[in-house]
C-alpha cells in the first residue's frame, strides 16, 4: 500500500507540498481535485514509481522552479522510504497499475485512432502477467535468435569468398570428408586436363620402345676361348713369324697365294715357281689356311662387326633420341594419369656403355690379332659389362613399366573423347572446396559456424516451444477476455460490443485484432486501413464510449491479474461528464475491485462521483483528501466528504430539525426552508402530479379539484393542511412576498409550523 505522501516539490502545481505526511492514506483512498489542480500529476508520480521511469516526473518539473523535482512517499517495501532525487527513485513500486489518459493512449486509442501499438500493447493488457512472461520468452527467444542471425552472418563472411566458392556458407560446412581426397583431386585435374586437350589426347602415340643392346659375357667368352685343335701352337707360331717378316697385309697375301697351290702335298709356288713339296711351312699354311682357321677368323671378325653395329656410335645418339621422345611424352601423358618416373641419366649410361664398348671391342681385337689364343674377358672388362649390364636392366624395367601403362593412357584417351569439360569443372570444384574446407584455419572458422548454427537450432526449438505454450494460453485466455469486456460493456450501458478479440503474430512482435460490433454490424479494428467514407473506429465510437471502452479493457485485464491481491490500484478519472449514465456501474465496479486489490486509489473532479465511492460499508478503510489551490499551486487537505454527500433537501430537514429543539438565530432560514422541504416531498411521493417547475399554490387548486374523485391526489383534510402550510411559507419568498426578508418572525408562530410541515412530509 501507499500510506503516505510526504513531499511533492517542484513538479506540477505542487510547489512545496508536506500537508501530505500528515494524511494517511487507505485502502480506499479517494482524491478530488477540480482540473488542473494536479490530479493528473498525482497519477503520473505513482507511473513513475511504478516502472522506475524518470520522465513521467521530469517533464512536469514546476516551470520557473530553481530546483529539479523532489518526491517522498511512504510506501509497500519500504523502510526506506520511496524517494525521487536527482532525477531518479531510490526503488520502484511494479505493484502499482494506473488507469487515466496514458493508459488509454498506451493501449487503446490515442485520439481517434488506434495504431500498430495500440494492439501491440493490447495484446500485453490481456494476456496478463502469466501471459506477459510467457510472450516475454518467446520474444527472447526471438531476440537470440536475431543474434544468432547476426553471429551466423559474420562468421559466414569469416569464411573467405574464394574459398566457399559459389557454395552457401551452410553447404560449405556441410561438406563431407573425403578419405583419398587427394588422389581424387589430382584424378579430377588430369580428367579435365584430358577433356580440355581432346585433339593432342587423340593425336599423340602412347611410349615407344626403348632399350640398350645386349652384350652377352658368355657368348664372349665362348668366342674368346675358341681355337683349332689340329693347329698346334708351335706351327701356329711360325707361321705368324713368316708372316711378320713379310709385313704390312703379309697374312692376306700368302693366303690368297696358298689358294693358288695346286691340289696335294706342293707344287710350284706361285711366285717363285720353286716346287714345294716337302715344305713343312706349306702344311702348316695348309693347317693355318683351312676352313676352319677361316671360319674361326671369320667368327671372330662378324662378332666385332656385329658389336659395333649394335653398339657404334650411331646407337648411343638413337638411344638419346628415344629417351628424349619417351621424356617428352611422359610429359604429356603424365597431366592425365599416373606414370612411372623416367630417372634416366644419359650421361651415365653413355659413360658405362663406352667404356663397356671399348673394353669389349679391345678384347675381340685381340682375339682377331691371335685367333688361336684362348683367352677369357678380363676383369675390368666383365666390370665395364656388369656396370653396363645394370643400366640396361634398369632401362628395361623402365620400358616393360611404360608399356604397361598403355591401359592408363588408353582409359584417358577414352574419357577425353568423351569428357564434359564442365561436369568435371564442377566435380573439381567441390573436391577443392572439401579440401579446403577441412584445411586448419578453414576448418576452425566452420566450425565456429556450425556451433552457431547448432545454438540457433536449439533456440529455434525453445522458441517453438514457447510459441506454442503461448499459443495455447492465449486460446484459452482470448475468449476469456472478450466475454468478460463484452460484460463490462453491458454493465455500463455501452450500445455496442466487441467481436472476434483474436491474437495475431506479425514481424513486429504479437497484436491484437478486434471488432466492434454496433447494431449487429462489425467494424474491425485492424492493422489493415479503413478505406475512406466506409464506418471505422473513429467515427462509430464517441468519446465517451471510447472512455467505457478503455475502462471495460482495464477492469477486464484486472479480472486477469492473478496477483490483483498484492497490486494497487490507480484510477484517475474514470468517467467524464458524458457518461452520467455509467457512473453507478462504475462505482459498484469499484467497490468489487477494493475487496480484491491491495489498495485502490480513485482521483476525479466529479464530488458527486466521489461522493458515491465513498458510501462504503466500512467507513475505516476509506480515506478522502482533495488537491486545493495554495496561492498560485496547489496542496493537499483533508476531504469531508459526507459535507459534499449531503443534499439541500437533507440539509433543509436537518435545519428544521434542529429549530425544533431550539432556536440558533436562524429563525429566518427554517421560514424559508419549509416550502422548499414540502416541494421535494411532492416530487418524490407524486412524481407524475409534481414534475419539476410545478408550484405549490395552482396544485393546491388541483388538489381541491380532484378531492371524492377517482383521481383524488390528498384528502379534504391534508389539502388544508397544505393550503395552510403553503400560506404561512409564501410569506418567506421573494415571489410571493416582495418584503420577505422583512417579515416580521414569531418564534412561537414559526415553531408550530416548523412541527406541523415536518409531520406533513413524513405521511
Amino acid at each position: 500500500m501507499i500510506t503516505l505522501i510526504k513531499l511533492l516539490r517542484n513538479i506540477g502545481q505542487f510547489d512545496s507540498v508536506t500537508q501530505g505526511g500528515a494524511l494517511p492514506l487507505t485502502k480506499l483512498t479517494l482524491i478530488y481535485a477540480e482540473n488542473g489542480r494536479g490530479k493528473t500529476t498525482l497519477a503520473a508520480i505513482l507511473r513513475s514509481l511504478a516502472m522506475g521511469d524518470p520522465i513521467s516526473i521530469a517533464e512536469r518539473k514546476r516551470l520557473a522552479a530553481a530546483n529539479a523535482p523532489h518526491v517522498v512517499l511512504d510506501c509497500v517495501g519500504g523502510p526506506p522510504s520511496a524517494m525521487f532525487q536527482n532525477g531518479a527513485w531510490n526503488r520502484v513500486v511494479p505493484q502499482i497499475t494506473i488507469f487515466d489518459d496514458v493508459f488509454v493512449d498506451q493501449n487503446i486509442c490515442s485520439g481517434l485512432e488506434v495504431a500498430a501499438d495500440h494492439r501491440q500493447k493490447l495484446h500485453e493488457l490481456i494476456l496478463g502477467a502469466q501471459g506477459v512472461a510467457l510472450n516475454l520468452q518467446l520474444q527472447a527467444h526471438v531476440a537470440r535468435i536475431e543474434e544468432h542471425n547476426r553471429d551466423l552472418r559474420a562468421k559466414a563472411d569469416a569464411i573467405p569468398p574464394a574459398s566457399r566458392g559459389n557454395l552457401s556458407a551452410d553447404a560449405f560446412c556441410a561438406l563431407q570428408p573425403i578419405d583419398d581426397l587427394a588422389a581424387q583431386i589430382e584424378g579430377a585435374e588430369r580428367q579435365l586436363a584430358a577433356a580440355r586437350q581432346q585433339e593432342p589426347i587423340r593425336a599423340t602415340p602412347l611410349f615407344d620402345a626403348i632399350s640398350l643392346p645386349q652384350i652377352d659375357p658368355a657368348a664372349l667368352n665362348d668366342l674368346l676361348q675358341r681355337d683349332l685343335p689340329s693347329l698346334d701352337t708351335a706351327a701356329a707360331e711360325q707361321v705368324h713369324g713368316h708372316l711378320a717378316s713379310i709385313g704390312q697385309a703379309g697374312e692376306t697375301w700368302v693366303a690368297d697365294g696358298f689358294r693358288r697351290l695346286p691340289a696335294g702335298q706342293g707344287g710350284p709356288c706361285p711366285f717363285c715357281a720353286q716346287d714345294l713339296r716337302g715344305s713343312e711351312l706349306i702344311a702348316h699354311y695348309r693347317a693355318y689356311f683351312g676352313d676352319a682357321y677361316s671360319t674361326l677368323k671369320r667368327s671372330i671378325a662378324e662378332a666385332i662387326s656385329s658389336f659395333v653395329r649394335l653398339h657404334g656410335d650411331e646407337s648411343p645418339a638413337a638411344f638419346e633420341r628415344a629417351v628424349r621422345i619417351c621424356g617428352e611424352r611422359r610429359q604429356f601423358w603424365a597431366q592425365f594419369c599416373e606414370l612411372p618416373e623416367l630417372g634416366i641419366d644419359t650421361a651415365e649410361i653413355a659413360t658405362a656403355w663406352r667404356a663397356a664398348r671399348e673394353a669389349v671391342l679391345g678384347e675381340l681385337r685381340a682375339k682377331q690379332g691371335a685367333p688361336l689364343e684362348r683367352k677369357q674377358l678380363s676383369a675390368p672388362t666383365e666390370a665395364a659389362v656388369n656396370l653396363y649390364q645394370q643400366q640396361r636392366a634398369r632401362i628395361a624395367e623402365l620400358n616393360r613399366n611404360l608399356q604397361d601403362s598403355a591401359t592408363a593412357i588408353n582409359l584417358v584417351k577414352e574419357q577425353a573423347a568423351a569428357g564434359n569439360v564442365s561436369a568435371i569443372e564442377s566435380d573439381l570444384a567441390r573436391l577443392k572446396a572439401v579440401q579446403t574446407r577441412y584445411s586448419p584455419a578453414v576448418a576452425a572458422t566452420c566450425t565456429e559456424y556450425l556451433d552457431e548454427k547448432a545454438a540457433k537450432t536449439a533456440t529455434e526449438a525453445h522458441r517453438d516451444q514457447a510459441k506454442e505454450a503461448l499459443r495455447q494460453y492465449r486460446e484459452s485466455v482470448f475468449p476469456h477476455y472478450q466475454n468478460a469486456i463484452n460484460g463490462y460493456l453491458r454493465l455500463f450501458n455501452a450500445s455496442f460490443r466487441l467481436g472476434s478479440v483474436e491474437a495475431t503474430d506479425t514481424r513486429g512482435g504479437p497484436t491484437c485484432n478486434y471488432s466492434v460490433v454496433i447494431n449487429d454490424t462489425s467494424v474491425p479494428i485492424t492493422g489493415a486501413t479503413t478505406a475512406s467514407g466506409t464506418p471505422s473506429f473513429r467515427t462509430t465510437l464517441s468519446s465517451g464510449d471510447r472512455n467505457t471502452l478503455a475502462l471495460a479493457f482495464f477492469f477486464a485485464s484486472l479480472d486477469q491479474d492473478t496477483a490483483l491481491q498484492d497490486k494497487i490500484v490507480v484510477i484517475d478519472d474514470p468517467i467524464t461528464s458524458l457518461d452520467d449514465h455509467r457512473s453507478l456501474t462504475t462505482v459498484q465496479e469499484i467497490r468489487r475491485l477494493v475487496q480484491r486489490a491491495a489498495q485502490v486509489l480513485v482521483l476525479s473532479h466529479g464530488k458527486s462521483f466521489l461522493c458515491r465511492l465513498s458510501e462504503h460499508p466500512d467507513p475505516s478503510i476509506v480515506t478522502a483528501i482533495q488537491v486545493i489551490r495554495d496561492g498560485a499551486g496547489s496542496t493537499l487537505a483533508s476531504w469531508d466528504v459526507s459535507q459534499d454527500s449531503i443534499t439541500e433537501h437533507d440539509r433543509r430537514h436537518a435545519l428544521l430539525r434542529d429549530y425544533t429543539v431550539r432556536s440558533n438565530g436562524n429563525d429566518r432560514e427554517a421560514a424559508r426552508a419549509i416550502r422548499p422541504l414540502i416541494e421535494a416531498f411532492f416530487r418524490v411521493a407524486f412524481p407524475e402530479h409534481f414534475p419539476p417547475g410545478t408550484l405549490l399554490g395552482p396544485f393546491c387548486g388541483i388538489c381541491e379539484q380532484r378531492i371524492g374523485t377517482p383521481r383524488q391526489i390528498l384528502d379534504r383534510q391534508d389539502t388544508q393542511e397544505l393550503r395552510e402550510l403553503v400560506e404561512f411559507a409564501n410569506r418567506f419568498h421573494h415571489d410571493t412576498n416582495p418584503a420577505w426578508e422583512t417579515e416580521i418572525i414569531n418564534d412561537t408562530e414559526l415553531l408550530g409550523f416548523v412541527q406541523r410541515a415536518l409531520r406533513f412530509a413524513r405521511r
